[in-house]
């Protein structure tokens, strides 16, 4: 579902808002209840996809097949210092398993160290792999921003771009930082918009952050709010009416 090209709480509709969400269940400790729970509330919510972590994508893409929301995993997750053989069979196992959108991180200490080259051959043999075991496949390049200097996110935006990334991602969630407006700008300016989208991921809790990430050039917003997020939109536009 397409953003209008002017972006406000007027502009958006509840539907709209839900299509931009990636609903995150990566929480290390969630239980097969809680994942099968997340996957049934994503259903309800008809959000763009859910993330789950690996080992739970057969039982997400059970639960939502037919729903019309997307099964999405992450590969190298959360620090990105697998190796890449490692990388491309966890991508090529999770399409096998039922996912069509796979959100990997990029190996964070080789960026820092100046190894271009490395880092964007490592997306693109993740991404050539994927897209021929599943050429729709969706893939999302994660920076970890927070650990980055505005130098390094604007590289990694370029690599990722090159090796033919779909997306640009801010954060795992699960490091010092999450989605800044000043990143998301960054990132926005830093990518063709014809070629490559951004995702805002990481401490984002209400609509209003998620509107002006999206305000900012997010494409999609990765959240675990996403009911409270929905309903308040819901709430707000029957005020409106």
């Amino acid at each position: 579902m397409a953003l209008p090209a002017k972006i406000s709480l007027e502009t958006l509709t509840p539907e709209i808002v839900a299509k931009t969400i990636d609903h995150a269940l990566l929480r290390p400790e969630m239980t097969i209840d809680e994942v099968i729970e997340g996957c049934r509330l994503c259903a309800k919510y008809q959000v763009a996809s859910v993330c789950v972590k690996s080992c739970d994508v057969l039982i997400a893409a059970k639960q939502l097949q037919g729903t019309g929301v997307d099964v999405g995993t992450v590969i190298g997750f959360p620090h990105g210092n697998t190796s890449t053989n490692v990388k491309v069979f966890e991508a090529l196992q999770a399409i096998d398993d039922g996912a069509v959108e796979l959100d990997m991180v990029l190996n964070i200490a080789h960026l820092k160290s100046g190894l271009y080259d490395k880092v964007r051959e490592e997306i693109k043999l993740i991404v050539d792999a994927a897209k021929e075991r599943l050429p729709t496949c969706c893939i999302k390049v994660i920076f970890e921003c927070s650990l980055l200097t505005d130098e390094e996110k604007i590289m990694a935006c370029k690599l990722s771009e090159e090796a033919g990334a779909d997306y640009v991602k801010t954060s795992t969630g699960f490091s010092t930082g999450g989605a800044t407006i000043a990143d998301l700008r960054l990132m926005r300016a830093s990518t063709d918009p014809g070629k490559t989208h951004v995702k805002a991921s990481g401490g984002i809790r209400t609509l209003d952050y998620l509107i002006e990430c999206l305000q900012a050039g997010a494409d999609r917003i990765g959240v675990s709010a996403t009911a409270a997020i929905i309903d308040d939109m819901r709430a707000r536009k029957a005020a409106l009416d």
